[in-house]
C-alpha cells in the first residue's frame, strides 16, 4: 500500500483559502451563483497537463480540499501518487460532488500541481543526467520564501540528495546541507584557508568539509593550500567560478573551449593537482549555471565531478495543469475536447 503525506503535514492558511483569498474571483462567483440558486448539481472535475513529467503536488492538493472543501466528508476523491510518471492529457486526479463545495479551491490545487510537478520533472532530470552522483538543490535564494516547504519536498520527490534549507527539508525529514560562502571568506579578509579552519572548529563534526576555492580565482592553488593545512580532514572542495572569469589554472589551455566559469579543464585542473600531491579522497563538487544539458556534456565526457549543485535552472519552464467539470449528476457534460478520460491508475483516497 503506497503511503501519501497526512494532509496535517501541511501548513496551510485553511481560513483564507476558504474565503477565497487566494481564488480566481470566476470561482467564487461560480460558487455564489450555485448557492444562491439552489442548483446544487454532483460534478466529477477533472485535473490533466500536456507533457511527459512527473506529477507532485498531490498529496498538498488532497490536504487543500480536505481542509478547505465547506463539507470535504461529502467529496470523492481519485489521485495518482506523488512521483508517478505521468503523460500528456492523463487525467491525474479526479474529485466528485457538489460543485459549490469546492468550485473556490481549483486556483489553489492547480497552483500546488504546477509548481511542483515543474521542480519534481526539472530535478529528476537533472539527477538522470548525473548518472547516479549526488545532486544537491540549491535554488532557493532565486525565489520567494514561503515556497521552499513545497519545493523541497518537490526536489525529494525528483529524486534530490540535498537540500540547502532548513524549509527544504521539513516536509520529509532531512537536514540542510551546505558548505561555505563566499561571504565567510570575505569576513576572514579573502583567506579561504583560514575560514575553511573557522567552519572546521566551529561547526558540528556530523557535516562534512567543504571548502569553497574559488574565491580568487585561482581554484588549484586554493585547493592545495586549503588541503594541506586540514589534510584527511578536507572532505571535498567546491568550484563556483563565474561565467565571466577564467580561472589561473585554465588560462595555459585556452583556444578551443569556453574558458570561462567552471570548465571541464577547471575540474580535470583540480582533479590532477589534488591527486598528484595525495589528497584523492577529496572530492570536487561543482556550481554555477548547471543545468540538465551542461551535466550531460560533463558526464559525456568524463569530467571527474563528485557531486553537482544545482540552481535556478530547476525553476525554469512551466507545467500547467487544468481542471474541466466533465460529468454532472452522473451524465457526460464537458466542453468540447475535454471529454472524460477514467485512468485505472488513480486511487481512491481516503
Amino acid at each position: 500500500m503506497r503511503q501519501r503525506l497526512s494532509p496535517d503535514h501541511f501548513n496551510l492558511p485553511v481560513e483564507q483559502i476558504k474565503s477565497g483569498y487566494f481564488s480566481d474571483s470566476y470561482f467564487l462567483r461560480t460558487q455564489e451563483i450555485l448557492i444562491k440558486d439552489n442548483h446544487r448539481p454532483r460534478v466529477v472535475m477533472q485535473v490533466f497537463q500536456r507533457q511527459q513529467a512527473v506529477v507532485c503536488g498531490i498529496d498538498e492538493a488532497i490536504a487543500i480540499i480536505k481542509k478547505c472543501a465547506h463539507d470535504p466528508d461529502n467529496l470523492l476523491i481519485h489521485a495518482l501518487y506523488d512521483g508517478d510518471p505521468i503523460a500528456p492529457w492523463e487525467t491525474v486526479m479526479t474529485i466528485e460532488g457538489d460543485l459549490a463545495n469546492f468550485s473556490h479551491l481549483e486556483t489553489v490545487y492547480l497552483g500546488s500541481l504546477s509548481r511542483q510537478s515543474k521542480i519534481a520533472t526539472n530535478v529528476q532530470r537533472v539527477v538522470q543526467a548525473a548518472n547516479g552522483k549526488p545532486v544537491l538543490f540549491f535554488p532557493s535564494r532565486f525565489d520567494h520564501y514561503a515556497v521552499q516547504e513545497s519545493d523541497g519536498y518537490a526536489a525529494h520527490i525528483g529524486g534530490v540528495f540535498g537540500v540547502s534549507t532548513p524549509a527544504n527539508g521539513s516536509l520529509w525529514g532531512a537536514d540542510a546541507l551546505g558548505t561555505i560562502p563566499h561571504a565567510l571568506i570575505s569576513a576572514y579578509g579573502g583567506d579561504t584557508v583560514r575560514a575553511t579552519k573557522a567552519f572546521d572548529t566551529h561547526t558540528d563534526r556530523k557535516i562534512g568539509r567543504v571548502a569553497l576555492i574559488d574565491f580568487s580565482n585561482d581554484c588549484v592553488a586554493t585547493a592545495l593550500a586549503v588541503a594541506r593545512e586540514m589534510g584527511d580532514t578536507l572532505g571535498g572542495v567546491r568550484l563556483d567560478t563565474a561565467d565571466t572569469l577564467v580561472d589561473a589554472s585554465v588560462l595555459p589551455y585556452m583556444g578551443t573551449f569556453k574558458p570561462t566559469g567552471v570548465c571541464a579543464q577547471l575540474v580535470i585542473n583540480v582533479r590532477q593537482a589534488l591527486d598528484r600531491e595525495g589528497f584523492s579522497h577529496v572530492k570536487i563538487m561543482v556550481s554555477g549555471g548547471f543545468n540538465t544539458e551542461r551535466i550531460k556534456q560533463f558526464e559525456a565526457a568524463n569530467v571527474p565531478v563528485d557531486v553537482y549543485a544545482v540552481g535556478s535552472s530547476l525553476f525554469n519552464d512551466n507545467i500547467n495543469f487544468t481542471a474541466d467539470v466533465v460529468m454532472v449528476d452522473g451524465q457526460p457534460c464537458g466542453k468540447v475536447g475535454r471529454s472524460y478520460h477514467p485512468n485505472p491508475r488513480l486511487a481512491l483516497v481516503k
